[in-house]
């Protein structure tokens, strides 16, 4: 029978008098650069350096008790583990940080107070206590007198756990436990974990309190309208949502309430491989005193970055807070968005670079979440895979993807908003014959279509996949917009877009969704 435990038991821990308390930017890189953890940049940017470049689903695991037996949706994503064995690690990870140097910063997750989750990050490093104090919602000096940890995250990278003994599948956990509303993070020194976690808490807590947790963009216009981007790695959404005609709300993680969206999160974790002050001038302007980056090679001498080196990953990243992007609305909350982007870059050059869906299309296609990705080269393979990812954020979704999917329908029905699928990848043909989709084309028809002019003007039936898409945009040529009509081989394109097809309906039989939307998908071709 597992012991009870709370979030308060690891006060204990942190009251032996070697804990510092919510130390501000300035004092966390002093003690990064005193503790050897972490290097200063010439740009001011504190750098860290991790074990492993990205996140490890696989070590992921949600405690299995009476709270989340019959809720969770438990699958290869959300892998089960025992309260027991999460007490007996929980403990030898105590025992672990006892008598070290712990950091700990007291954060809010959500910009809207009337949904936001106080939530207690502690860290075995100064520069993980950075990284989390800029990515979320920093207290004011009043709001941290009365705040109150409703979730603790507890990250020991220097711990390693023994598969054998504590259950895991290797040196590296990362484990929910919404009963004792904690999470425990050993093995890795990846920062990401500890803001994916709270993301999936999040995906967990909120859909009960009929809000809408959407790992997606936001961004405002000047006329106060909000407009959401989704979209996987490589589609463009980051390029796309950080428009300077337009505020930005926040860049990865939002909820959609009764009363409008509000961001997550206090801060932005942009990738910076190949990162140019020419092509990304805003990130590039954050990246100042304050801001942590992620891997990033620097110049043994100057200390300079070198953006350009993937030596150590292509995952390179940086963290800052979204103040540092000039034009961030803060805090982060918007009005009911009225478009609904849905990016994809499809490899395959079948889709059209821009179709109007109507809700039960866009609950299809928000449960498939697809793109497609490139191939390595070796031997001159560069064939293109489908790639599918419930919801544009499986990893991090611990109910039924359903239960995100009829949220999104009836948000887009109760606010008449729009949803678009916008193909950021290939025309002409697949990778490797066709062509990429021009950006400046891109970036015309999604202003067209969050400004809300594109609505506005004719459109025509695609029969492939039953899209409605535009017969004209203003800056597009109107050849481009019937993919079909990109082909010279006309054959080539229907025997790509059944397979397309086909790719899409196998992955769809996974999905118990409504028979409406089932039918909303592509059909195949009698």
């Amino acid at each position: 029978m597992a012991t009870t435990m709370h979030v308060g038991d690891v006060a204990e821990l942190l009251s032996e008098g070697r804990t510092h308390f919510n130390l501000s930017p300035a004092l966390l890189v002093e003690h990064s650069i005193r503790r050897n953890e972490a290097k200063l940049a010439s740009n001011g940017t504190l750098v860290g350096y991790t074990n492993r470049t990205g996140r490890s689903p696989k070590d992921k695991f949600i405690v299995m008790d009476e709270m989340t037996s019959h809720t969770v949706n438990w699958s290869a994503v959300n892998v089960p583990f025992a309260p027991d064995k999460f007490d007996a690690l929980y403990m030898r990870v105590m025992e672990h940080l006892r008598g070290r140097e712990l950091y700990v910063q007291d954060l809010f997750c959500g910009a809207d107070p009337g949904y936001r989750l106080p939530v207690r990050i502690v860290n075995e490093y100064a520069w993980h206590n950075l990284f989390v104090r800029q990515l979320f919602i920093r207290p004011t000096a009043q709001e941290l007198r009365s705040h109150h940890p409703e979730f603790t995250v507890i990250s020991a990278p220097e711990f390693k756990a023994d598969p054998k003994r504590d259950g895991v599948n290797s040196e590296v956990f990362v484990i929910l436990n919404f009963i004792r509303r904690t999470v425990l993070i050993g093995g890795t020194s990846y920062a990401g974990e500890m803001k994916k976690s709270i993301f999936s808490i999040m995906n967990f807590l909120l859909p009960s309190r009929n809000v809408f947790p959407m790992h997606c963009s936001a961004n405002v216009g000047h006329n106060g309208v909000s407009a959401l981007f989704f979209g996987l790695s490589g589609t463009g959404k980051t390029t796309l949502s950080a428009d300077p005609s337009r505020d930005l709300i926040g860049d990865d993680e939002h909820g959609w309430s009764a009363d409008g969206v509000f961001n997550f999160e206090g801060g932005c974790y942009a990738k910076c491989i190949k990162l140019s002050q020419r092509n990304e001038p805003q990130i590039w302007n954050a990246l100042r005193f304050g801001c942590v980056l992620e891997n990033v090679t620097l110049d043994p001498d100057t200390r300079v970055p070198d953006y350009d080196d993937d030596s150590k990953t292509e995952n390179t990243r940086a963290a800052y807070p979204v103040e540092f992007i000039e034009n961030a609305v803060i805090p982060g909350i918007g009005g009911h968005p009225k478009n609904i982007v849905f990016l994809t870059a499809d490899a395959f050059g079948v889709l059209p670079p821009i179709s109007r869906l109507s809700p039960e299309q866009a609950m299809y296609h928000f449960l498939s979440g697809y793109t497609a990705k490139v191939a390595g080269t070796e031997a001159g393979v560069k064939e293109p895979s489908a790639t599918f990812s419930t919801c544009f954020g499986s990893p991090f979704l611990p109910l039924a993807p359903k239960v995100y999917a009829e949220m999104l329908g009836r948000r887009l029905r109760e606010h008449n908003a729009q949803c678009w699928l916008v193909n950021t990848g290939w025309q002409g043909g697949p990778y490797g014959v066709g062509k990429r989709m021009s950006i400046p084309y891109t970036r015309a028809m999604v202003d067209a279509a969050v400004e809300g002019e594109l609505i506005g003007h004719e459109f025509e039936i695609e029969p492939t996949f039953g899209f409605t898409i535009p017969k004209t945009c203003h800056g597009v040529p109107p050849q481009i917009l019937n993919p079909r009509n990109a082909w010279p081989d006309k054959a080539a394109y229907d025997r790509a877009a059944e397979d397309l097809r086909n790719r899409f309906a196998k992955n769809f039989e996974n999905f118990d969704a409504p028979l409406d939307v089932k039918a909303a998908g592509p059909k195949a071709q009698k």
